[in-house]
């Protein structure tokens, strides 16, 4: 009898017969709730977790089986539930990764409703996320695990009437290592201590079912605050199935995750999947990918736990790319990337000097996590992959009237995402039974609209052209151009501005803005830099260049005409790049099918090598002209 929970899942041509049989029949459990206890069950006496103190110390991790994890979410969970967290309550989490983070997630998804935040946000951002998730508990970073955070989360949890806050510690530090500090009118107290006091045998409370939810994401979007986008259950654990049936993967395979928990790729890729199959996961400490020092002990980490797979963005394997192999990295099978693209010269670059290869991958948010995966081998150049058992995909053409218009296979449209994945919407309010949610017009009849510009080749591979929104990605962290744009209107000296995306060799892309002036009136683009970094709500945002133009571009009924900037803003990055070669005769920026094209001009006869090498290392559509 054919396995149904691990179909044969080795290459493209697996598809088919994966989904000849229904998704519902393959037993997958309901709830990330019920997945912890399958693996608790299976595996009791299996490491399931290694957590790192930080880079430097990456020989001495916190380490629980999956009986113990399991354990310490039902204490965790009883602790909310004491204290009133019910089905429809959110559990606020604002802390770095560390061992009673992943604890705490778990719990919160089990007792109400996760909702990871980015403590790098502002506070004013971080307010109103607080208020749309419902939390009646705020779990954040304690005075010794990161104090700025703490003293954020206190003033914050009294601002917005939270009725208990809870600190987390170090990991491998002691419980109360630190004083909590109480703050009037509220609860506070350590997470550890108080988990200490509570059953581990078991929920005290009703568990959720598939259709409940459970978490809240925050993601970019076309307004100030940060959108939050709601996951069931069901969405979450039928995303890490279809991770996990990968044919790779096996329950000796071991992870290594360094992406922050507010992060959908780090809960649904590095905690939920592995869960599947029982694979331990090595995490980083509370840097993440951003510690230094875990970067000079990389591959050490990669001999010494046998890692076999990772997940990342570009800019984690170009750093890595320069760090040699000092270590037996056999174990490391393949490297997963997305978020953002793909630099051919990374990949080029990583592979060449680890002997792993890059699986390039793609998703979002709104719908769950992970869409397409490509396969080690078979490879599809320009592809992010092939769309994964029971997703749809296809490409539309959105309407004058807002009406959409599928297209035929291999043509140029938005990409949409349909099947068990595509999120219930954005909460957008709460009410007396809990969240509101509205798709905004991003989901109709099923279908999510990406905001990404792609084709769909007949085996079902995405190959994206572009975005469509206006999303900017650096480093695979979203920004909002509205919150760079919104900060520049309040100059005196402005009266109109946009940013987009600036191609980056680093970061994939970072922002960049232009703007018009009052008549009469003078400021140099940096000073209105300068104005824009010191009234963004978060450093990530703020625009590397600002550039004062006469007037901005607009569509033929007036509307802003974004393409033409971000070719602009190819142009200027591409052409800092290529200053100093004495062949390159011009570069040009071009919209040609909703597409950015840097063109750059070359003398004919002229060597190319050095030129092609320089431009891909951008993540970006490009051709060269002979002159």
């Amino acid at each position: 009898m054919p396995n149904l929970l691990w179909p044969t899942y080795d290459g493209p041509g697996d598809l088919a017969a994966i989904e000849a049989v229904p998704l519902a029949d393959r037993g997958l459990p309901g709830t990330t709730y019920e997945l912890l206890v399958r693996a608790a069950d299976l595996w009791p006496d299996r490491v399931a977790l290694s957590v790192l103190p930080d880079g430097d110390r990456w020989e001495q991790p916190t380490e629980r089986t999956s009986a113990e994890l399991l354990a310490d979410v039902h204490r965790y969970a009883n602790v909310f539930h004491a204290l009133g967290v019910r089905r429809t309550d959110g559990v606020a989490l604002l802390a770095p990764n560390c061992d009673e983070l992943i604890t705490a997630t778990l719990a919160a998804e089990l007792a109400g409703i996760a909702a990871p935040i980015n403590s790098g946000l502002s506070m004013e951002h971080i307010a109103e996320l607080l208020r749309r998730s419902g939390a009646r508990v705020l779990v954040a970073a304690g005075p010794d695990l990161a104090p700025t955070v703490w003293d954020n989360a206190r003033r914050l949890a009294h601002q917005a009437g939270i009725e208990t806050l809870l600190a987390l510690g170090p990991t491998g530090g002691s419980a109360a290592q630190a004083e909590a500090y109480p703050v009037d009118g509220l609860r506070v107290g350590h997470l550890s201590v108080l988990a200490a006091q509570q059953p581990h045998g078991h929920f005290l409370g009703k568990p959720p079912s598939a259709t409940d939810l459970a978490a809240v994401f925050h993601t970019g979007g076309t307004t100030g605050t940060p959108k939050l986008a709601a996951h069931t259950h069901g969405n979450e654990v039928t995303d890490a199935w279809m991770i996990a049936a990968l044919g790779a993967l096996d329950s000796e395979s071991v992870a290594f995750a360094a992406l922050p928990l507010f992060h959908v790729n780090a809960l649904v890729v590095t905690l939920l999947a592995p869960l599947f199959k029982g694979q331990r996961v090595v995490w980083a400490g509370p840097l993440g990918y951003r510690d230094t020092q875990l970067f000079a002990n990389f591959w050490n980490v990669v001999e010494r736990y046998r890692i076999s797979y990772m997940s990342g963005v570009p800019t984690i394997y170009a750093v890595l790319a320069d760090h040699p192999v000092d270590a037996n990295i056999n174990s490391l099978r393949f490297a997963l990337v997305g978020a953002s693209p793909l630099p051919k010269a990374v990949r080029e670059k990583f592979e060449s000097a680890t002997g792993v290869p890059l699986m390039e991958g793609y998703g979002l948010t709104e719908a769950t996590c992970a869409s397409a995966r490509s396969f080690v081998n078979h490879p599809v150049p320009g592809s992010v992959g092939q769309r994964l058992p029971y997703q749809r995909v296809k490409t539309i053409q959105v309407t004058a009237d807002g009406d959409w218009v599928d297209l035929p296979t291999g043509e140029v449209g938005v990409l949409a995402i349909g099947g068990p994945t595509v999120f219930p919407g954005y909460v957008v309010d709460r009410g007396p039974d809990g969240a509101v949610l509205d798709g905004l017009g991003k989901v109709r009849e099923g279908w999510l609209d990406t905001g990404d510009l792609a084709r769909i080749d007949e085996d079902g591979f995405v190959h994206l052209v572009g975005r469509a929104k206006d999303l900017i990605i650096r480093g695979g962290h979203n920004i909002d151009p509205a919150v760079i744009e919104n900060a520049l209107l309040a100059h005196p000296a402005v009266t109109a501005a946009q940013a987009v995306g600036r191609p980056d060799m680093h970061a994939g892309e970072v922002p960049a803005a232009f703007v018009t002036l009052a008549p009469g009136a003078h400021a140099t683009p940096e000073e209105l830099r300068a104005w824009a970094s010191d009234h963004v709500p978060e450093q990530a945002a703020a625009p590397k260049t600002v550039t004062v133009v006469a007037t901005l571009p607009v569509t033929s009924v007036g509307k802003p005409f974004k393409p033409a900037l971000r070719a602009e803003a190819t142009r200027e990055a591409v052409a800092e790049a290529l200053r100093d070669m004495p062949t390159v005769t011009g570069v040009r920026g071009v919209v040609e099918n909703g597409t950015v094209v840097a063109v750059v001009g070359l003398a004919r006869g002229a060597e190319q090598t050095s030129v092609t090498e320089v431009l891909n290392r951008f993540a970006l559509t490009w051709r060269l002209e002979l002159s």
